[in-house]
């Protein structure tokens, strides 16, 4: 990763060309190729098109980089997203110009969302051509602005390598994020001298690193201060690999910890002082802990609106301490009392140096007693299914179990992603991965895909709902071919779940067009075990709870090909707690013990 200054990055080998071997020429195609090995890029996600073609043919012969050819270029981006999501490393996604470009833009909005650093590379028609409607012509710089860190548009082969690792430098730097790289097909086919380490020109680009020192002495002033205090940890934590650096300052202030959705992990779930995720399905402890604090230290949290419910009523009688490697983020939703930017893996160490001694800080015995009493009163559990079909929480829990904290999950989007969220333990950053800020349905199966590829060694799971499985089930085809055994369980409830959940709460039980099997419950559109099989995987189908272990231990050791499993659960079941859109989160008490009946009192 080119966080490093651009003299740092490698040159390459001379080559024997028309060129002198200080500065071989090479096409801008071939620019493209040895720019990502030079970068330190060992996979990439693709599919190919008349546009981006000319950089297909040294793809061929790389022998240090490796091309997966995915069946959908969604599935390139998420694949992306799951690579870096998994590692840390930059994520790469290749497609070609118009719809192939446009079909990357679900994931790089996606990206964006969650600050995900990948770079894709898109094939652009002739720069002669460009504004003429040309065949499979898109402005893709343009579409692509509002979701992108930046965009570049490249029309000269000389300015692929600086352009490619700008890319880098600003996915990986900073807030991190997406950045796009698109290049006309001349500038592929044309020559220019090939110069490395390029000059990175970035006017404006600084991220400011280290925070001001008397911002911090401020902050830890008002944690010794504070007698209700919250570590609310965001996915900034994750994405500055400063897990290691919250425990710390967690276990040196002795304050409770609640981890957001895109913050699984960041935090071990086992330790005493962590009350669970916090939002609109989060745990009673979690939000309440939020909404009585006298102080806030949001660490890489962006008071988000499925955190904070009515914003005007979140956490109404506490400060707040702001820490963000985004100045934009900053007040953005709530003011804070103490704004601090600076990157997290610094600041967290500062923070902890900076905090008084024990005996110097306010006693917050009251403060865990209060917190411990609503662990015991509200234990996260679920109801047993009245119908016969197995509960999605018991399957998702021993998914979990019996694979443990070394694995990876990667879950879609809907009731299932709630519960993969509540019911698997995370002990470490990097192994929970989803579509947090933009939703995506059809994120798991891909970015389960990348990160296999990217951690070959862990054991990775693609929890999906049968709505989600629907939409990228094709990458199964890629994960045949390419040798990639990601193991898939299919929470099969034959329904959107949790549009299904909000239309019983909320439409009096009106469940228009969420029946993924409407008029057909005979027989299964599609049957999903059969499917797997042509695909080539090994599937199976479970519907009674005393088959489910044995299935998860048979995908857990079976390696030499992906495995699915269709799990057959009741659409009845619900998430829980459920905090309704755009109340207080005070209400969280009420939902957990009035279930279904609360959203009358809405």
């Amino acid at each position: 990763m080119p966080s490093e200054p651009a003299t740092a990055l490698p040159r390459p080998p001379a080559r024997s060309s028309s060129s002198s071997a200080s500065t071989p020429v090479m096409t801008g195609a071939e620019a493209v190729v040895r720019s990502l090995e030079l970068l330190g890029v060992t996979d990439v996600f693709g599919l190919p098109g008349g546009a981006i073609l000319p950089v297909y043919d040294p793809l061929m012969s790389a022998t240090e980089l490796r091309h997966i050819l995915v069946r959908h270029e969604q599935g390139a981006g998420h694949a992306a997203e799951g690579y870096a999501s998994a590692s840390g490393r930059v994520g790469v996604a290749i497609a070609t110009s118009g719809p192939g470009a446009t079909n990357l833009v679900t994931a790089i909005a996606d990206a964006y969302m969650d600050s995900v650093p990948i770079v894709a590379i898109t094939g652009q028609v002739f720069s002669t051509l460009m504004g003429t409607d040309a065949f499979q012509e898109a402005d893709i710089v343009g579409i692509t602005m509002p979701i992108t860190k930046h965009s570049f548009l490249v029309k000269r082969p000389e300015d692929i390598p600086g352009a490619i690792a700008a890319a880098f430098e600003i996915a990986s730097t900073g807030r991190p994020g997406p950045v796009l790289v698109d290049i006309t097909k001349d500038a592929q086919q044309d020559e220019a001298p090939f110069v490395w380490p390029p000059r990175i020109d970035l006017p404006g680009y600084r991220p400011v690193t280290k925070a001001h020192g008397k911002q911090i002495q401020a902050a830890a002033a008002l944690m010794a201060q504070a007698e209700r205090p919250v570590l609310y940890v965001g996915g900034g934590v994750i994405r500055a690999r400063a897990a290691t650096e919250l425990k710390a300052l967690a276990e040196a202030s002795g304050a409770p910890v609640v981890t957001t959705l895109m913050a699984r992990g960041a935090f071990p779930d086992s330790h005493p002082q962590h009350l669970g995720m916090p939002g609109m399905h989060g745990s009673v402890p979690a939000v309440l802990a939020l909404q009585e604090a006298d102080l806030l230290v949001a660490l890489g949290a962006r008071f988000d609106d499925r955190v904070t419910g009515k914003a005007s009523l979140f956490a109404p009688k506490a400060k707040v301490v702001h820490v963000d490697i985004d100045p934009a983020e900053i007040s953005k939703i709530r003011a804070a009392d103490v704004p601090i930017v600076g990157d997290l893996k610094d600041v967290l160490v500062d923070l902890e140096a900076a905090l008084p001694r024990a005996s110097e800080r306010a006693d917050i015995d009251e403060w865990w007693a209060y917190l411990r009493g609503l662990q015991e009163q509200y234990p996260l559990g679920y109801a047993p299914t009245s119908d016969g079909l197995l509960s999605p929480q018991y399957v998702i829990q021993r998914i979990g179990e019996l694979t443990g904290p070394e694995g990876v999950y990667a879950a879609g989007v809907g009731q299932h992603q709630m519960w993969a969220a509540q019911f698997i333990k995370y002990e470490r950053p990097n192994s929970w991965l989803n579509s947090g800020g933009a939703g995506t349905m059809g994120y798991s199966v891909p970015a389960a895909m990348g990160a296999k590829v990217a951690e070959p060694h862990r054991t990775v799971w693609a929890i999906d709902g049968d709505g989600c499985f629907q939409m990228t089930n094709q990458e199964l085809a890629t994960c045949v071919i390419n040798n990639i055994p990601i193991k898939v369980a299919i929470i099969n409830n034959s329904s959107l779940g949790m549009v299904r959940q909000w239309q019983t709460l909320f439409y009096d039980g009106r469940y228009s067009n969420t029946d993924l099997n409407t008029g057909h419950d005979s027989i299964r559109i599609p049957d999903f075990v059969k499917l797997a099989e042509a695909y080539g995987c090994l599937a199976m189908r479970v519907e009674k709870e005393e088959d489910v272990d044995a299935a998860i231990r048979t995908a857990l050791e079976t390696n030499d090909r992906p495995v699915v499993i269709d799990f057959v659960v009741s659409a009845d079941a619900m998430v829980w707690p459920m905090v309704p859109q755009g109340v207080s989160n005070s209400y969280v008490q009420y939902a957990r013990d009035h279930a279904p009946a609360f959203a009358e009192e809405e």
